[in-house]
């Protein structure tokens, strides 16, 4: 149950973070506005670190897998594409089909065991909620 609330609150604030972070946008630019959420992350990551334990920085590079280092480059990217996209078609749209995009990746990498993950079997029933899915998306736009 906590894993479900902290999932809905994560949802809520990744809309309500994509909303603000457009409005900035308009008010800088797009590259000025990623850097400030970027930056400001760094922050709160910083004071987080100091208030729950100080574990060892260095750590970090004991990765196996070095790519996975990538994860703050792509949260650059993702801002980026959060932004135009909301930009470009409106909040609850852009959200419906980040979303949709999030689900369909994520069963992929779990279906074909990707990056690590552990694999589990393919199901039709999940194909249909997708495709259940992406009509949403189509019943909403109109």
């Amino acid at each position: 149950m906590w894993g479900f609330i902290i999932a809905l609150i994560s949802g809520a604030l990744m809309s309500i973070q994509g909303v603000f972070n457009t409005k900035v946008t308009e008010s800088s630019s797009m590259w000025v506005a990623n850097s400030w959420v970027q930056f400001t992350a760094l922050i709160v990551c910083i004071i987080a670190w100091f208030v729950t334990g100080r574990e060892s920085m260095t750590a970090i590079f004991n990765v196996e897998h070095k790519y996975m280092l990538l994860g703050g480059t792509i949260g650059a990217v993702i801002t980026w594409t959060v932004i135009k996209s909301m930009d470009n078609l409106g909040p609850a749209q852009a959200v419906l089909i980040i979303v949709i995009s999030q689900i369909v990746v994520a069963y992929l990498i779990e279906v074909f065991g990707i990056f690590g993950v552990e694999k589990v079997p393919f199901e039709w029933s999940k194909l249909v909620g997708v495709v259940l899915a992406v009509v949403g998306i189509f019943i909403f736009k109109k």
